[in-house]
């Protein structure tokens, strides 16, 4: 029987326990590791009837990562610790030439900035490793990868332009809280926005490009240009891309938190002294913020995650919209996660099942859009992300 490492056991760990458990014909058992054990029997604790064995482990080693996976014999390892992870966790599987999967890029805990280039240049150790590793299965990056690559091959000869939609209309009840990680969150909304046209990325100021966009089941909202990992690999793979860009909605008193945080200094990620110690503001103000992983019972609302493509058919002009809508109530109640956790773990888990599957397959390092997109779109309508595909009148 197989079995499947997953690392990490936050809210996405949570959904990805869940879904793998779901179909275990694929996954077999289930190892579940994190350098909190108490997260790990959290989870446990919720499928009794489950085969799911909790380890200890500290991410950032690669000697006990490889440990691990030799311990449990996996047969995947799924990645769904914090990006800092990734490159130790891929080093692991590298050594023990075992296939891996993430839903976000590397991110240095040091500095605010996130790419995909010391993950691409382990291409060439997966190789030689004979297995596959497949970077962003998550939602966006991930789902949104696999949207523009269905829309390039069923709707388009070349598509010019791309936005990334992302809305998350949840009310969790907090004045301020993030539905993520609070470091990672709250450093790619800080940070300097950017977007790709005509072959160069143009960089803006925070928040400094904003569109009102009407979602489907959730209204017309305010969406603001971010720069996100997605569209780093997208600029390689889409023919004829012209423009890339990435909207994320924002509600004003979010963005009033964020910037008084910002203006005092608590969104500072290098060390400060204070009464005679070393702290890390972004960490401490992590300490003070709820967990995640705690919002699921508190949210309700629904999120809307899509792409707006725009391009020729048969010579002919034509824009689609394809979207994913999700309801944190009822995310809650199949998984006992809110949507924007769910939206990230069931990804991870088609992917890592159709990997075991042998239906996406390769030596490498691969991002989501290089694949057939029809599989995993299958997948979406099976385990519980069903989409919709709209043409967009011009």
């Amino acid at each position: 029987m197989r079995t499947t490492l997953i690392i990490g056991a936050g809210g996405v760990g949570r959904v990805v326990v869940h879904k793998c458990a779901m179909n275990s014909d694929v996954f077999g058992n289930i190892v579940l590791a994190s350098r909190t054990i108490g997260r790990c029997e959290t989870i446990q604790s919720e499928l009794p009837n489950a085969n799911i064995v909790i380890k200890t482990v500290d991410a950032d080693k690669t000697q006990e990562l490889i440990s691990l996976i030799n311990e449990v014999n996996a047969d995947i390892v799924i990645n769904v610790a914090l990006p800092y992870q990734d490159l130790s966790i891929m080093d692991a599987c590298i050594a023990t030439k075992t296939p891996y999967l993430d839903t976000a890029n590397y991110e240095h805990p040091d500095e605010a900035k996130f790419e995909y280039k010391l993950q691409w240049e382990r291409d060439e150790k997966f190789k030689e490793a004979g297995i596959m590793g497949l970077l962003g299965s998550g939602f966006d990056p991930g789902v949104t990868n696999v949207f523009c690559a269905y829309a390039q091959k069923h709707y388009f000869d070349t598509i010019e332009t791309i936005d990334i939609l992302d809305c998350n209309d949840g009310d969790h009840g907090y004045a301020f809280a993030t539905n993520f990680n609070p470091e990672i969150n709250l450093r790619e909304v800080s940070a300097k926005g950017r977007y790709w046209e005509e072959g160069e990325w143009i960089q803006t100021e925070p928040m400094e490009i904003k569109k009102v966009w009407d979602y489907p089941e959730v209204g017309e909202k305010d969406s603001y240009l971010l720069y996100h990992e997605e569209m780093e690999s997208l600029v390689k793979h889409i023919k004829g891309l012209k423009r890339i860009r990435f909207f994320m909605t924002f509600g004003e008193s979010y963005l009033t938190h964020m910037k008084c945080l910002e203006n005092v200094g608590m969104l500072g990620i290098e060390e400060v002294e204070h009464k005679g110690q070393k702290i890390v503001p972004m960490e401490f103000l992590k300490t003070l913020l709820p967990d995640p992983a705690s919002l699921g019972e508190r949210t309700k609302g629904k999120t809307n995650i899509g792409i707006v493509a725009e391009g020729y058919k048969d010579g002919k002009k034509k824009k689609i919209y394809i979207y994913q809508v999700s309801d944190h109530e009822k995310c809650y109640a199949e998984v006992k996660s809110q949507a924007v956790s769910y939206t990230t773990g069931v990804p991870a888990m088609i992917g890592a099942k159709l990997m075991l599957e042998g239906k996406w397959q390769g030596q490498g390092v691969f991002n989501m859009e290089e694949f057939d997109p029809d599989v995993f779109m299958d997948e979406l309508s099976k385990q519980g992300l069903p989409f919709k595909v709209e043409t967009i009148a011009r």
